[in-house]
């Protein structure tokens, strides 16, 4: 490779055409236009709709009961934090930069094309792959509400097509196999694609209506179990003072064959890492710039309104679940079941009264999911979309003409989610989009300070206060995160990357648009 082939790697979009072709007019005639139809609360309840699932379900019981305790509220803090140094700078960029490809296109601006490649195939990890991880928890979720809450008994022949072939299945006579296909976690991708398929308005009202519903669960939730919470709970180091009393004395631990320090100030910096990906999901709202109606206020508006509404939905859930259940017994695949019958019990509810709070509460979680679901794959769709539109791919940036959506991008990720989810283990590619989505997000922070560097005087409808701290600050703490990420997870990362390579090369290359433009020079 010559120095002057390699230098056209890096070579960037012209800012102010980036903006400009969010409204040009012959892109709109010959594929048709996305449509704008969302307001600042659709944006913000995109968010809400894109964080709280999994995380909140299963993942606060997790962390508190391995890592950090009580001391998990701390951990959510810390999270919360990190996510909102990254907030800022999303909210910065889509406001000064409104068009489809989130991280991608803002890439593409700063530090050139072969970075922005290498950033969209990394959103394909959080977004499609997240999706996959979400429908596997979906499909978890519906067996316990049919199986457990209801009383159904399926044959043996059906609950193996509750899991994939990497998956075991406890049969009726109590043996394991390995399941067949991930049968719903296939078909709620195939439902979720109709839905986006319809329009962005469609897709953004049956997320409110999904969000009213299990924000609505979780608060009644938090209310009926605050009342009874026994502070006793809370006190893991009784020998401590203050809120250091929350987190429990240091242990060492073997965990997966690995020795571990669990609890302490360690711990509760783990359980940061691991309650990360409780996260994911606010900057899916950026992929849908050209689709805001006034995206320069709107979009800062949801991203950090979103984040600010979960992490006090997240830190409220979690000092109730602790406060009510002792954080030893909340290691468990369901802890807000354990929580529910703790609160019930508190209560001296009957048997009928537990069946149906415990109901509503598995119907909040599938509520959940699904909304994590489709704000996911959406935002996988207008990544394509953005890319296609460059020439790095095909076909994606194709717009349907009646309904307004990238429809052979929403097909394409609606099968791959339905066929990855029915036979990926959920363990596999949950690490992988935790990495996926710290790598954007170091991307996003450093292309702020970049850009106050090659464009000072650019509008900033949203500016970031002390660009440069927070920026290589959020850029940092992201790579923290990621450090403690398993050395596997950096192999498959590597490994993906690599095909990546193969198809940029391979296709991307050739068929760039602004290198085809370049060259004509």
């Amino acid at each position: 490779m010559t120095l002057t082939s390699f230098k056209s790697l890096f070579i960037k979009k012209d800012l102010n055409r980036v903006i400009a072709e969010a409204h040009d007019p012959l892109i709109a005639e010959e594929h048709g236009e996305l449509k704008r139809s969302l307001t600042a609360l659709n944006l913000t309840l995109l968010g809400v709709g894109g964080i709280i699932g999994a995380g909140i379900f299963s993942l606060t019981g997790t962390a508190a009961a391995n890592y950090a305790g009580p001391a998990i509220v701390f951990s959510f803090i810390i999270g919360g934090i990190l996510c909102a140094l990254a907030g800022v700078c999303y909210a910065e960029m889509a406001a000064m930069v409104p068009v489809s490809g989130s991280a991608y296109a803002y890439s593409y601006a700063t530090m050139g094309e072969i970075i922005a490649w290498i950033i969209g195939w990394d959103l394909v990890l959080e977004y499609a792959f997240g999706a996959v991880t979400v429908s596997a928890s979906w499909s978890g979720y519906l067996y316990s509400l049919l199986h457990k809450t209801l009383g159904i008994d399926f044959p043996d022949w059906m609950i193996k097509l509750t899991k994939g072939p990497w998956e075991q299945v406890v049969l009726n006579d109590g043996s394991a196999v390995f399941g067949v296909w991930n049968l719903p976690a296939s078909v709620i991708a195939l439902v979720v694609t109709g839905i986006l398929l319809r329009g962005i308005h469609e897709s953004a009202l049956v997320n409110n209506i999904i969000v009213a519903i299990k924000v609505g669960i979780i608060l009644s939730f938090i209310g009926l179990g605050w009342a009874v919470i026994e502070q006793a709970n809370w006190m893991a180091d009784p020998s401590a003072s203050g809120l250091m009393r929350l987190i429990p004395q240091a242990t060492e631990l073997v965990r997966d064959g690995r020795s571990m320090l669990a609890y302490g100030l360690p711990g509760v910096l783990t359980g940061a890492g691991v309650v990360f990906f409780a996260y994911i999901g606010f900057d899916a709202i950026s992929t849908t710039a050209q689709e805001c109606k006034n995206p320069q206020r709107d979009l800062p508006i949801g991203i950090l309104g979103s984040l600010i509404i979960c992490t006090v939905l997240y830190i409220l859930m979690a000092l109730v679940l602790t406060g009510v259940v002792p954080y030893p017994q909340l290691g468990v695949p369901d802890p807000v079941a354990v929580g529910i019958d703790r609160i019930v019990s508190l209560r001296g509810w009957s048997a009928e009264a537990q069946k149906t709070f415990t109901f509503l509460v598995k119907v909040g979680a599938l509520s959940g999911l699904t909304s994590v679901i489709l704000v996911l794959m959406m935002g996988q769709t207008r990544i394509f979309y953005s890319m296609a539109h460059d020439g790095l791919l095909p076909w994606f940036h194709k717009v349907h003409r009646q309904f307004g959506t990238p429809h052979i991008a929403t097909v394409v990720t609606g099968l791959f989610v339905a066929l990855c989810g029915g036979l990926m283990p959920m363990s596999l590619v949950g690490e992988l989009v935790s990495i996926g989505t710290l790598l954007a997000f170091v991307l996003v922070c450093l292309g702020v300070p970049i850009l106050r560097l090659t464009h000072p005087n650019a509008k900033r409808p949203f500016k970031v206060i002390g660009a440069w701290p927070v920026g290589i600050g959020g850029a940092a703490a992201c790579l923290w995160v990621m450090s403690g990420l398993p050395f596997d997870t950096w192999i498959r990362l590597l490994v993906w990357l690599f095909i990546g390579f193969v198809v940029y090369f391979g296709y991307g290359r050739k068929h760039s648009k602004i290198l085809k433009e370049s060259s004509s020079l």
